[in-house]
């Protein structure tokens, strides 16, 4: 006997999907990069970009490779957020769709848009045309998730270029956390975690006087991380 028709059950099997919520900052405004649906359901709609997992891929082989088809993006910070599955949530069906959430770096990724997509394009977040499917729902899961985890794990530095101010940090946690934070202990607190370096350079475009120019050392952080680290802003 086949072995696929002996392991065979008779229960409904529901589709998977993936969706991606990818986040930007342009020095001031979370951003949130959309595409509009090229094909039905929903078509000229705005949507997350996304689509349906492959029978031979696994669950992240399937994000990443959307992501590229339908952006152009790859080589991004990519992690699962969670899984989505009320019953009526896609018109095609039982769908279930596992959602991830990216962070990249403005100045160094173009999208472009491809497959099922027409466009692909940057939205604030405060400035979310109506969305497909139930992707209003994945993207508030995504900001929260982001809020949340941005305060204790260093993220927030994939969405910086690699040189940057501690104006523009500040800048960064307060556009994400939605709140004004205090100049002097947001600078004694990013300093205190000694993962800093700062760089023998000045930034050139700042108004006033050039402000002193600092990169992200990871691997400091990944090594305090093996001896429980905790970062926390």
């Amino acid at each position: 006997m086949d072995k696929e028709k002996k392991y065979s059950y008779k229960h409904p099997r529901p589709s998977v999907t993936v969706d991606c919520v990818v986040f930007g900052f342009d020095g001031t405004t979370i951003k949130v990069l959309l595409i509009n649906r090229g094909i039905e359901p929903f078509k000229g709609k705005w949507a997350l970009p996304g689509g349906f997992v492959q029978m031979d891929e696994s669950i992240d082989e399937a994000a990443k490779r959307e992501l590229k088809e339908e952006t152009s993006l790859e080589n991004v910070f990519l992690e699962q957020l969670y899984t989505f599955g009320e019953p009526n949530r896609d018109p095609r069906g039982r769908v279930i769709s596992v959602a991830y959430y990216a962070l990249i770096n403005l100045d160094k990724n173009d999208p472009i848009a491809g497959d099922d997509a027409q466009k692909a394009a940057w939205f604030s977040l405060k400035k979310i045309p109506s969305l497909a499917f139930d992707h209003h729902e994945i993207l508030r899961a995504a900001h929260y998730r982001l809020k949340g985890k941005i305060r204790y794990r260093p993220i927030g530095f994939e969405l910086l270029s690699d040189k940057f101010t501690l104006v523009q940090l500040q800048n960064l946690y307060e556009a994400v956390l939605e709140i004004l934070l205090d100049k002097r202990n947001f600078r004694r607190k990013i300093m205190s975690t000694d993962l800093l370096i700062e760089l023998n350079e000045k930034d050139p475009k700042s108004i006033r006087k050039k402000a002193q120019l600092y990169k992200f050392d990871k691997a400091k952080f990944d090594e305090l991380s093996l001896k429980g680290f905790n970062f926390e802003i």
